[in-house]
Parts: structure tokens; sequence; C-alpha cells
């Protein structure tokens, strides 16, 4: 099995540590590789960012398709460009939001969503509206650090610790999902550190689930249905 990871930011700063975590949660047996794109932003944290990556992802997606990969993993929350990439791709693609989002609905009622900034909200509102989840989820918060600012891990776990103990304190949350794929490695000592304060509640990893899923696609030779854009026929302006 062959994954391709596309990172949608320019740079190859995060590649590597993005690549291993991807490693970690893949079988033995499957390929990874990454890439990042040649056109976009140094991150994503808003509509903007989004519309600007858009077109150095598909730029990607289709490289993807040309190489034959199994499946696409978008490594971004706010699965920017996934729905026009499933226009041109027959493979599975994915980012963070959906299939993490979809699996802790699986193991908890309500669900908590703990993201970055403030701006990233609103995107993440509109894709559970698109998804018809919105009621299902009980709470979205923030830590106020910027994706580029998740590598003092130990300022990340404070702070999540902090929105995930209040969520589910206050009744909003029974299950916890790590609202960006920069939040590398950290939704197993999350997991602990609630657990030791009495909150045994599940936490997601997006990038766990989606590799786990992706890789439940292409074993059980699942083919994703294509919905390209079809203009609608010319009228006849003979009659």
């Amino acid at each position: 099995m062959h994954i391709r990871v596309i990172l949608p930011i320019i740079g190859d700063s995060l590649i590597d540590h993005v690549r291993s975590e991807v490693v970690s949660w893949a079988s033995p047996d499957t390929k990874v590789d990454a890439v990042v794109l040649e056109r976009g932003t140094a991150s994503i944290e808003s509509e903007y960012d989004e519309a600007l990556a858009a077109p150095g992802i598909l730029d990607r997606i289709t490289e993807a398709a040309q190489d034959d990969v199994d499946a696409v993993f978008v490594s971004c929350f706010g699965d920017p460009g996934v729905h026009a990439a499933r226009e041109i791709i027959d493979a599975p693609v994915v980012g963070g939001f959906e299939p993490a989002v979809l699996t802790a609905l699986s193991l908890g009622e309500h669900v908590g969503i703990i993201t970055v900034l403030p701006n990233v909200l609103p995107m993440l509102r509109s894709l559970a509206r698109r998804y018809a989840i919105q009621d299902r989820i009980g709470t979205m918060r923030v830590i106020d650090l910027p994706v580029l600012g998740l590598e003092d891990r130990d300022v990340l776990l404070q702070r999540l610790e902090e929105q995930a103990v209040d969520a589910i304190s206050s009744g909003q949350a029974d299950v916890i999902v790590l609202g960006c794929t920069g939040m590398l490695g950290v939704a197993a000592e999350l997991q602990e550190r609630l657990a030791a304060a009495g909150l045994k509640v599940p936490v997601v990893d997006p990038t766990g689930a989606a590799i786990t899923w992706l890789e439940s696609c292409v074993r059980l030779g699942v083919t994703p249905s294509r919905t390209t854009y079809l203009p609608p026929p010319a009228k006849d302006r003979s009659a």
C-alpha cells in the first residue's frame, strides 16, 4: 500500500516530523512518502490561506494520480482542497477533520474540538455543517497558539489540558479531538493527563484517524465515488 502525504504549505521545515508521525501510525507494510507545495502559504490558519493553498494542493493531487498511489492524506485539519481533489483522483483522499470527527462520534455523544486560533473556528463550523454533524459537536475551543508555534510541547500540552478539562467538566464534551494536524505526538499524553485528573475520555489524533481510515478503505477495496462537475447541456436556441 502506498500513501502520499501532502503537507499543504510551502517550505520543508516540518516535512520530516510529519512523515515520522504518519509512519508511526501506518502499518509496517505501508509505504509513506510526503511532499510540500510549490505554491501556497507557510501555514493554513484561515479561509484565505486555504484558498491560496488550493491550487498547489491540486497540483500535488494530479501528481499523486499519475504516480498511482493508493490513498492521499492532506495533512491539515481544515480539509483544504479535499473535496476538489476527489474529483480528479480515483483513490481515497482525506484531510484531518472528517476522519477524526467521524471517529470521535463513535466514541462519545458530544465532541470537543480544540484547535489553534479563533480565526480557524469559522472554517471548522463550516465543515461541521457540510458533514451535517454540528449538533454532535459540543464545543470548539482554541489554545491561542499559531500552527508554527506548536513546537513548544510543554506549552501545547498545558493549554490543551486546560481547555479539555473545562470542556469535559462543564459537560460540553465526552471525547476530545485535536483540531490541528500540527499537534504532533501529544494525543496519548493528553489522554493520560486527563485520566490522572479523573477524566477518562478518549483523545482522537487527526493524523492517526486519517491514516488508519485510509488504510481501511484500501484494504476493503473501496473505490471512492467521483463527483466530477459536468456543465448542463447547452439550450437549443433553434426553436
